[in-house]
């Protein structure tokens, strides 16, 4: 690997948006760390990769998992010293029935994966950003979590989601005058598991902008939320 070549780690790519974000990027030219819970689709995602001609890597990664993190992290600096570019796409979507029905425990598994994890990603890689003088955070939210559009319902995925944009916000401000970009990403109402069969979008233009904020030159915007690659009002 060539000092050129920029490091990327894609959260929960073992499918659905995640995965098309790593086939994207690698596309591109980007070395991809696919990540996942599960270790064979992640493996898989890894295959089709390099299959396509592209390079990539492959480490186990349960985001709402300190020690698992932080095994990531350790990998990462002995095996290829910097990271570029952390998109932090792992999520979960548990809320049921409505707002009653959402109970304490799926509140709290929503926040550690869909908050807590990627927080915990961004103080592990940020210094790493730092010393190196370059990168790049793309934290995928949702129209949900807009405080400017908030509906009823789903409160601890809405909830997640609006903490996510505060968390690009602090990230933001904490590298002004760096060449480090931190942006939130709503890819919209996508055909995965998660949105079901009746999504309006593709799974190929729910990762488009994802892969658009992750490849932003020195002069594109940072602490923004994107959709279609326009800004949106948090």
């Amino acid at each position: 690997m060539n000092r050129k070549e920029k490091i990327a780690i894609v959260t929960g790519s073992n499918r659905g948006i995640g995965k098309q974000v790593a086939l994207d990027l690698a596309a591109e030219g980007i070395f991809v760390i696919v990540t996942s819970r599960n270790k064979a689709e992640g493996k898989l995602t890894q295959e089709e990769i390099i299959g396509r001609g592209g390079k990539a890597d492959f480490f186990p990664l349960d985001v709402s998992n300190e020690r698992s993190a932080l095994s990531l992290f350790d990998y990462i600096k002995k095996t290829y010293t910097r990271l570029d570019i952390l998109i932090n796409n792992a999520g979960v979507y548990l809320d049921h029935d409505g707002f009653g029905g959402t109970t304490r425990e799926e509140t709290g598994k929503t926040l550690e994966t869909n908050l807590v994890g990627p927080l915990r990603l961004c103080q592990l890689f940020l210094p790493m950003m730092i010393e190196n003088g370059f990168g790049r955070i793309v934290n995928v939210s949702s129209g949900m979590g807009q405080m400017s559009d908030m509906g009823g319902g789903y409160p601890a995925y809405r909830i997640s989601k609006s903490a996510i944009n505060a968390l690009t916000i602090i990230v933001s401000k904490e590298t002004i005058g760096r060449n480090i970009k931190v942006n939130s990403v709503c890819p919209g109402w996508v055909r995965t598991d998660m949105g079901g069969p009746s999504a309006e979008r593709t799974i190929e233009q729910g990762a488009e902008t994802i892969v658009w904020a992750a490849l932003l030159p020195e002069t594109g915007a940072t602490g923004k939320f994107f959709r279609d690659k326009k800004e949106i009002p948090w």
